[in-house]
């Protein structure tokens, strides 16, 4: 694909950036987890181990909708993890830190997520740590290394992290969730230089469950507190610009609870939050330590434009003067939080840039959609080339023919345009692109009879539009992106899952319209007609010169599709099996179909079977009950010789050819040892 140079542009900025970005690079194939088996990998850890150990650009690992019960060790640097829906993508585990540091020396496993690695994203993930919601209060537990005694008696709100990290900097969590019953579910912990960014989360916890240490950053985030302590807490003791802030976010939580607290020295800045009516009015406070430790730089908690439902405390009236600095609210940015180390906005606009990289002929394929999804073949007759460059004034004159009824599956029409498009999105993460994708997906899911099969147009029912069409594989070809949509093959695992259970429904109704459409003679399964009429199933004629007839052409991609089929059922190898039979026995051997030259004819040449000892060709269309080959001109004729047709339709259209050879040498007896069949 010939891409514009503002995606070339912003992939040589990100090259430039270095190892201070989170995206100094995009780094290749994007990794697919997927619990049931659709990725390339089941388990995010394994993903995780399957990359290098270093890098210089992110490589980006995207999680499928899924349970994952496992515990994440994350230990390298430049990784995304991305999850389909937050909702959706889950990992979960259950686990106590009293308990684990029973039985470990340090907490490297403590979490759910647990992080080594810097330049590291998050995002669209529920992270969770079940424990305070699995177990109830005052379980006895074995604890060999506690200098008391050999039994603990676990608590429901004792520290249950979701996430830790610990020499982690530069770590950016977007549209995420957290959730613990207790304490410190959300630990980012480095104080030398951790810097954090938190932005349209939901965390989750009891004492302390928003803990950073070193410098945070959180927008529009909810918070929800569980217990009467503290909701946040901060440690910025290692250097004095150390700072929490909270930008635009809510907090919510049970009767009473406290917002916050620090044991070290500590800075926290709350701009345009929203507390409840039942928080306590309990200001940010220093939790008495024995003995209590030092704080050398003061009490540092400052509000701006932050207020409770029901009427404000005294104690969070705006104060931002006296801060170092007296910072302006609108110059409290990330890039201020970070003290200029770390632009993560920045970034964040690069990456908009980025994924708004285009792809020329993907543009064309935009505006040629119909807004029933699918595409024409041709318009005004003119085949559609893509390749084409479109004047503004072209473009938008295509784009106002949104609603013309000219969308197909003919001619390899919508599936070519599906198939580059998510080829186009991989290439430039233009999210436009993947969204005329999938949008001619649920174009395929519209167009689809109830009865399985498709017409060759939709909505346009005229002539033969509406018949259920194989011709030129058309079916086949739709059939064959679906599944590769099931099966995440060809680049189509892009597509979301959200689609998934209507196409494997549009497939087994697809797979029962063809078994129920293989013409079975003197109670013998053969072939496939090209078309059939949609109400009935009976074969049909298309076009004047394609009559009713078994098919030598398209009925090898019906065979092709069906063993595609995992553990086919018994319907399936009985359609398979007479089918290859069928092939066997109308095969022409020691011919081939040639161009020779004829002065005679009108362009010199003429299109002619001829003896060829070793060669065996097909026939495209055989008379149903006597397997003859048969042809016909425009006038609708039968004929049984190619040479009784018109010149024009004897040399402009593929009369014989070998079509079945591949499926009868090679995939047939592949599938059948594939599924333990003689």
């Amino acid at each position: 694909m010939q891409l514009k140079a503002t995606y070339i542009l912003v992939r040589l900025f990100f090259l430039f950036i270095g190892t201070g970005s989170v995206l100094s690079a995009t780094a290749g194939k994007e990794i697919i987890v997927d619990s049931k088996g659709k990725g390339d990998f089941l388990t995010i850890q394994a993903a995780i181990n399957s990359l290098p150990e270093k890098a210089e650009a992110q490589r980006v690992i995207l999680v499928r909708n899924g349970v994952y019960t496992e515990k994440i060790f994350l230990d390298k640097n430049f990784i995304t993890l991305k999850g389909e829906d937050k909702q959706k993508t889950i990992l979960t585990i259950s686990q106590s830190r009293d308990i684990w540091r029973c039985e470990h020396p340090d907490d490297w496993g403590v979490a759910t997520i647990n992080l080594q690695g810097s330049d590291i994203v998050l995002e669209n993930l529920s992270v969770i740590n079940s424990f305070g919601f699995d177990n109830p209060e005052g379980q006895k537990y074995k604890c060999a290394s506690d200098s008391a005694g050999t039994e603990k008696i676990t608590r429901r709100s004792s520290h249950q992290m979701a996430l830790r990290s610990f020499s982690t900097t530069r770590l950016k969590v977007i549209n995420c969730i957290f959730r613990a019953y207790g304490g410190d579910t959300v630990s980012p912990w480095n104080t030398e230089d951790g810097m954090f960014y938190f932005k349209d989360c939901l965390m989750e916890g009891g004492v302390d469950f928003y803990c950073p240490r070193g410098w945070a950053w959180a927008e529009n985030c909810t918070f929800v507190a569980h217990g009467n302590v503290a909701a946040i807490w901060h440690d910025g003791s290692k250097y004095k610009d150390s700072k929490t802030v909270l930008k635009n976010c809510v907090f919510t939580g049970e009767d009473g609870f406290k917002l916050g607290r620090y044991h070290r020295d500590a800075q926290f800045y709350l701009i345009n939050c929203s507390f409840p009516e039942n928080m306590a009015d309990t200001p940010v406070y220093l939790n008495p330590s024995n003995p209590q430790n030092v704080i050398q730089w003061g009490e540092r908690v400052y509000y701006y434009n932050s207020h409770r439902k029901g009427g404000d405390y005294a104690w969070h009236k705006n104060n931002l003067e006296k801060a170092e600095g007296a910072p302006r609210p609108e110059s409290i940015t990330p890039q201020w939080t970070f003290a200029g180390k770390w632009d993560p906005v920045g970034e964040t606009a690069a990456i908009a840039a980025y994924q708004q990289a285009t792809d020329p002929m993907a543009e064309n394929m935009l505006a040629y959609q119909r807004a029933v999804g699918g595409w024409p073949k041709a318009v005004n007759e003119i085949k559609v080339d893509y390749t084409k460059p479109l004047t503004e004034a072209e473009r938008q004159a295509i784009k106002a023919d949104s609603l013309h009824e000219d969308a197909t599956i003919d001619n390899n029409a919508t599936a070519r345009e599906v198939r580059y498009l998510v080829k186009a999105y991989k290439q430039t993460h233009n999210s436009k692109y993947l969204a005329a994708a999938e949008k001619g997906i649920g174009y395929y899911l519209k167009a689809q009879y109830a009865n399985g099969g498709w017409p060759q147009y939709y909505p346009d029912a005229r002539l033969y539009r509406s018949q259920i069409t194989y011709n030129d594989n058309a079916m086949i070809n739709v059939l064959n992106i679906l599944e590769d949509v099931l099966e995440g093959k060809n680049d189509l695992e892009v597509i979301s899952s959200a689609y998934h259970e209507m196409v494997r429904n549009a497939v087994r109704k697809g797979v029962s319209c063809i078994l129920a459409t293989q013409i079975k003679v003197k109670g013998k399964l053969t072939a496939w007609c090209a078309q059939y009429n949609a109400r009935t199933l009976e074969p049909e004629m298309a076009r004047k010169f394609e009559l009713v007839s078994l098919s030598g052409n398209e009925s090898v991609g019906i065979v092709s599709f069906l063993m595609r089929m995992k553990e086919p059922s018994a319907a399936i190898v009985e359609a398979v099996r007479s089918a290859v039979d069928w092939f066997n026995a109308v095969r022409i051997d020691g011919y081939k179909y040639i161009d020779v030259a004829d002065a005679t004819m009108p362009k010199g040449t003429d299109r002619v079977l001829v003896p060829e000892p070793g060669s065996t060709v097909w026939a495209r269309f055989y008379e149903i009950g006597t397997n003859r080959p048969f042809f016909s001109g425009r006038d609708s004729e039968k004929k049984y010789d190619v040479k009784e047709i018109e010149y024009e339709r004897r040399t402009g259209y593929a009369w014989y050819g070998t079509w079945p050879e591949k499926l009868l040498q090679k995939e047939y007896p592949e599938w059948l040892k594939r599924n333990k069949l003689k």
